[in-house]
Protein backbone atom coordinates (compact mmCIF):
# COMPACT_ATOMS: atom_id res chain seq x y z
CA UNK A 1 0.00 0.00 0.00
CA UNK A 2 1.73 3.14 -1.07
CA UNK A 3 2.32 5.48 1.89
CA UNK A 4 1.60 9.36 1.28
CA UNK A 5 3.50 12.11 3.19
CA UNK A 6 2.09 15.73 4.10
CA UNK A 7 3.61 18.75 4.72
CA UNK A 8 4.24 19.53 8.14
CA UNK A 9 1.21 21.76 9.81
CA UNK A 10 2.19 25.34 10.82
CA UNK A 11 0.09 25.88 13.81
CA UNK A 12 0.16 29.49 15.31
CA UNK A 13 2.80 28.72 17.92
CA UNK A 14 5.15 27.39 15.56
CA UNK A 15 4.75 29.73 12.72
CA UNK A 16 7.18 32.53 11.71
CA UNK A 17 6.30 36.10 13.12
CA UNK A 18 6.47 37.74 9.77
CA UNK A 19 5.10 40.96 10.81
CA UNK A 20 7.16 44.77 10.61
CA UNK A 21 7.04 44.15 14.98
CA UNK A 22 8.51 40.39 14.59
CA UNK A 23 11.01 41.83 12.61
CA UNK A 24 12.11 44.57 15.20
CA UNK A 25 12.18 42.38 17.69
CA UNK A 26 14.14 39.53 16.26
CA UNK A 27 17.22 42.16 14.85
CA UNK A 28 17.08 43.60 18.83
CA UNK A 29 17.68 40.52 19.73
CA UNK A 30 20.46 40.03 17.42
CA UNK A 31 22.03 43.43 18.32
CA UNK A 32 21.90 43.06 21.73
CA UNK A 33 23.97 39.60 21.90
CA UNK A 34 26.31 41.13 19.02
CA UNK A 35 26.83 43.86 21.63
CA UNK A 36 27.31 41.71 24.44
CA UNK A 37 29.71 39.11 22.66
CA UNK A 38 31.83 42.41 21.46
CA UNK A 39 32.26 44.02 24.77
CA UNK A 40 33.16 40.42 26.34
CA UNK A 41 35.90 40.09 24.15
CA UNK A 42 36.89 43.67 24.51
CA UNK A 43 37.10 44.26 28.31
CA UNK A 44 39.19 40.24 27.76
CA UNK A 45 42.01 41.73 25.30
CA UNK A 46 42.16 45.04 27.25
CA UNK A 47 42.24 43.75 30.12
CA UNK A 48 44.34 40.30 29.60
CA UNK A 49 46.80 41.51 26.57
CA UNK A 50 47.23 44.76 25.31
CA UNK A 51 44.99 48.08 24.90
CA UNK A 52 46.22 50.87 22.30
CA UNK A 53 47.11 54.28 23.64
CA UNK A 54 48.29 58.04 21.73
CA UNK A 55 50.55 60.26 23.65
CA UNK A 56 49.57 63.63 23.83
CA UNK A 57 52.21 65.69 25.36
CA UNK A 58 56.14 66.24 24.73
CA UNK A 59 56.93 64.70 28.03
CA UNK A 60 58.28 61.27 26.23
CA UNK A 61 60.24 63.48 23.74
CA UNK A 62 62.68 62.48 21.86
CA UNK A 63 61.58 58.70 22.25
CA UNK A 64 57.50 59.06 21.62
CA UNK A 65 56.12 62.32 19.81
CA UNK A 66 52.74 63.75 20.41
CA UNK A 67 50.04 62.02 18.37
CA UNK A 68 52.15 58.57 18.29
CA UNK A 69 49.94 55.33 18.78
CA UNK A 70 51.67 52.51 20.42
CA UNK A 71 50.55 48.87 22.15
CA UNK A 72 50.79 48.90 25.63
CA UNK A 73 51.11 45.51 26.55
CA UNK A 74 50.12 43.74 30.19
CA UNK A 75 50.59 40.21 30.01
CA UNK A 76 53.96 40.35 31.34
CA UNK A 77 52.49 41.97 34.26
CA UNK A 78 49.52 39.73 34.99
CA UNK A 79 52.77 37.05 34.79
CA UNK A 80 54.23 38.62 37.82
CA UNK A 81 57.80 39.96 35.48
CA UNK A 82 59.35 42.21 38.16
CA UNK A 83 59.20 46.35 36.80
CA UNK A 84 62.60 47.22 35.78
CA UNK A 85 64.31 50.41 35.89
CA UNK A 86 64.28 51.86 32.03
CA UNK A 87 60.45 50.32 31.43
CA UNK A 88 58.15 52.83 30.09
CA UNK A 89 55.09 52.58 31.91
CA UNK A 90 51.56 53.68 31.04
CA UNK A 91 49.58 54.61 34.41
CA UNK A 92 46.73 56.03 36.08
CA UNK A 93 48.61 59.43 37.69
CA UNK A 94 48.88 59.88 42.22
CA UNK A 95 45.09 61.57 42.80
CA UNK A 96 47.16 64.79 43.89
CA UNK A 97 48.18 65.24 40.65
CA UNK A 98 44.57 65.74 39.16
CA UNK A 99 43.92 68.07 42.26
CA UNK A 100 42.74 65.56 44.85
CA UNK A 101 40.44 63.49 42.35
CA UNK A 102 40.99 59.88 42.78
CA UNK A 103 39.51 57.51 40.29
CA UNK A 104 36.53 56.88 40.06
CA UNK A 105 34.68 53.51 40.85
CA UNK A 106 30.95 53.86 39.72
CA UNK A 107 29.82 51.52 36.87
CA UNK A 108 30.35 53.61 33.92
CA UNK A 109 34.32 54.67 35.06
CA UNK A 110 34.44 50.86 35.19
CA UNK A 111 33.68 50.21 31.74
CA UNK A 112 35.72 53.43 30.23
CA UNK A 113 38.55 51.51 32.05
CA UNK A 114 38.25 48.02 30.71
CA UNK A 115 36.66 48.88 27.14
CA UNK A 116 38.73 52.76 26.32
CA UNK A 117 35.56 53.35 24.52
CA UNK A 118 34.79 57.12 24.16
CA UNK A 119 31.25 57.15 25.38
CA UNK A 120 32.61 56.27 28.57
CA UNK A 121 34.08 58.63 31.05
CA UNK A 122 37.89 57.77 30.67
CA UNK A 123 40.47 58.46 33.32
CA UNK A 124 43.44 60.05 32.20
CA UNK A 125 46.72 58.11 31.73
CA UNK A 126 50.36 59.52 32.01
CA UNK A 127 53.25 57.60 30.31
CA UNK A 128 56.54 57.90 32.02
CA UNK A 129 60.11 55.75 32.71
CA UNK A 130 61.02 53.92 35.64
CA UNK A 131 64.25 55.71 36.94
CA UNK A 132 63.78 54.44 40.81
CA UNK A 133 62.70 51.33 42.50
CA UNK A 134 62.13 50.76 45.82
CA UNK A 135 64.58 51.22 48.21
CA UNK A 136 66.81 53.23 45.40
CA UNK A 137 68.05 56.55 46.37
CA UNK A 138 67.42 59.40 43.96
CA UNK A 139 69.01 62.88 43.62
CA UNK A 140 68.94 65.03 40.92
CA UNK A 141 71.98 67.70 39.99
CA UNK A 142 70.96 70.54 37.90
CA UNK A 143 73.06 70.24 34.67
CA UNK A 144 74.01 66.91 35.45
CA UNK A 145 71.85 64.48 35.77
CA UNK A 146 69.73 62.29 37.80
CA UNK A 147 71.72 60.04 40.44
CA UNK A 148 70.60 56.42 41.82
CA UNK A 149 72.19 55.00 45.00
CA UNK A 150 75.29 57.35 44.09
CA UNK A 151 75.51 56.45 40.94
CA UNK A 152 75.09 59.08 38.10
CA UNK A 153 72.59 57.51 35.32
CA UNK A 154 74.23 57.44 31.45
CA UNK A 155 70.60 59.02 29.94
CA UNK A 156 72.28 60.30 26.61
CA UNK A 157 70.70 57.26 24.51
CA UNK A 158 67.08 58.75 25.31
CA UNK A 159 66.93 62.07 27.42
CA UNK A 160 66.16 65.49 25.73
CA UNK A 161 68.34 67.51 27.78
CA UNK A 162 69.66 67.04 31.62
CA UNK A 163 67.30 68.30 34.27
CA UNK A 164 67.32 71.87 35.18
CA UNK A 165 66.46 71.63 38.91
CA UNK A 166 67.42 70.05 42.17
CA UNK A 167 65.98 67.31 44.16
CA UNK A 168 68.56 66.34 46.94
CA UNK A 169 65.59 65.96 49.89
CA UNK A 170 62.08 65.33 49.70
CA UNK A 171 60.97 68.46 50.33
CA UNK A 172 62.02 69.47 46.83
CA UNK A 173 59.98 67.32 45.39
CA UNK A 174 57.13 70.22 44.88
CA UNK A 175 55.54 72.05 41.84
CA UNK A 176 52.52 72.59 39.58
CA UNK A 177 49.53 69.52 39.15
CA UNK A 178 47.65 68.97 36.31
CA UNK A 179 45.08 71.53 37.71
CA UNK A 180 47.59 73.90 37.88
CA UNK A 181 47.82 74.05 41.27
CA UNK A 182 51.54 74.45 43.66
CA UNK A 183 51.98 71.30 45.42
CA UNK A 184 54.40 69.39 47.58
CA UNK A 185 53.41 66.12 48.13
CA UNK A 186 55.76 65.66 51.28
CA UNK A 187 54.03 67.84 53.85
CA UNK A 188 55.66 66.35 57.34
CA UNK A 189 57.93 68.83 58.01
CA UNK A 190 59.80 66.14 60.12
CA UNK A 191 60.50 63.81 57.17
CA UNK A 192 61.11 67.53 55.11
CA UNK A 193 64.78 67.11 54.88
CA UNK A 194 65.16 63.09 54.31
CA UNK A 195 66.83 61.86 51.27
CA UNK A 196 64.58 60.75 48.59
CA UNK A 197 64.16 56.79 49.19
CA UNK A 198 61.66 55.37 47.26
CA UNK A 199 59.19 53.41 49.31
CA UNK A 200 58.15 49.59 49.23
CA UNK A 201 55.74 48.98 46.31
CA UNK A 202 56.14 52.55 45.02
CA UNK A 203 58.57 54.03 41.80
CA UNK A 204 60.32 57.21 41.07
CA UNK A 205 58.84 58.27 37.40
CA UNK A 206 60.49 60.82 34.91
CA UNK A 207 59.33 61.94 31.56
CA UNK A 208 62.33 61.66 28.76
CA UNK A 209 61.81 65.80 28.60
CA UNK A 210 63.19 66.27 31.50
CA UNK A 211 62.41 70.23 31.68
CA UNK A 212 58.61 69.64 30.29
CA UNK A 213 57.11 66.71 32.32
CA UNK A 214 54.98 66.64 35.48
CA UNK A 215 56.42 63.05 36.77
CA UNK A 216 57.67 62.35 40.06
CA UNK A 217 59.57 65.57 40.56
CA UNK A 218 56.46 67.23 40.94
CA UNK A 219 53.69 64.79 42.55
CA UNK A 220 56.38 62.10 44.18
CA UNK A 221 56.02 58.34 44.13
CA UNK A 222 53.77 56.04 42.51
CA UNK A 223 51.85 53.55 43.32
CA UNK A 224 52.74 50.39 41.45
CA UNK A 225 48.75 49.28 41.75
CA UNK A 226 48.19 52.35 38.90
CA UNK A 227 50.41 50.91 36.53
CA UNK A 228 48.09 50.03 33.59
CA UNK A 229 50.97 47.67 31.72
CA UNK A 230 54.44 48.80 29.84
CA UNK A 231 54.75 50.39 26.41
CA UNK A 232 55.94 47.92 23.46
CA UNK A 233 55.35 48.67 20.27
CA UNK A 234 55.08 51.63 18.24
CA UNK A 235 52.49 51.29 15.77
CA UNK A 236 52.25 54.39 14.10
CA UNK A 237 54.04 58.05 13.89
CA UNK A 238 52.76 61.04 12.18
CA UNK A 239 55.17 62.60 9.21
CA UNK A 240 55.57 66.27 9.70
CA UNK A 241 57.16 68.25 7.30
CA UNK A 242 60.00 70.75 8.27
CA UNK A 243 59.22 74.19 8.90
CA UNK A 244 61.64 76.56 6.14
CA UNK A 245 61.61 80.04 6.38
CA UNK A 246 58.59 81.87 5.28
CA UNK A 247 60.32 83.48 2.20
CA UNK A 248 60.62 79.77 0.61
CA UNK A 249 56.81 78.91 1.26
CA UNK A 250 55.20 78.38 -2.26
CA UNK A 251 53.40 81.45 -3.62
CA UNK A 252 49.78 80.89 -4.56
Amino acid sequence: MPVTTSAPQQTENSSPDNSPKGFFQGFLKEAIELIVVTLILLIGIRWGIAEARYIPSSSMEPTLQINDRLIVEKISGHLGKPIQRGDILVFYPPAIEMGGEELSNDPLHWLGRLTGLPFFPNDPAFIKRVIGLPGDIIRVQDGQGVYVNGQLLDESAYIKEVPAYNLNVLSDIRGRNAKGNYIQPTGDKAKANEPIIVPAGRLFMMGDNRNNSEDSHVWGFLDQKRVIGRAWLLIWRRLEAPAYPPSLQAQE
